[in-house]
């Protein structure tokens, strides 16, 4: 009986693993952050950024990735990092 038992439990634990696998694969989000402003301009900003993703249960870095473009007061660079593509799993702009 304990012969039975032993493989058993194998068997059932190597056919969860797989499915444990993908389940931690999963992609988190990704946030495209877009601003006219130089990086560390407006530290104030991005503080309040993130504490409204905090609210609402999104902590940069734990399961929410923020990628960051800065224009640097050339409005004509809006266009053009807007296209820059931020990832394919990006769900979020702001």
């Amino acid at each position: 009986m304990r012969r039975r038992d032993f493989i058993k439990g194998v068997a059932g634990s190597a056919t969860a693993w797989p499915l444990a696998a993908r389940a931690q694969q999963s992609a988190i989000p990704v946030i495209g952050f877009l601003s006219v402003t130089f990086a560390g301009e407006q530290p104030h900003w991005l503080a309040a950024f993130r504490k409204g993703l905090a609210e609402t249960g999104y902590v940069e870095g734990d399961n929410v990735s923020i990628e960051y473009r800065w224009a640097e007061d050339q409005y004509n660079r809006l266009p053009e990092l807007e296209q820059i593509p931020v990832d394919f799993t990006r769900n979020l702009r702001a």
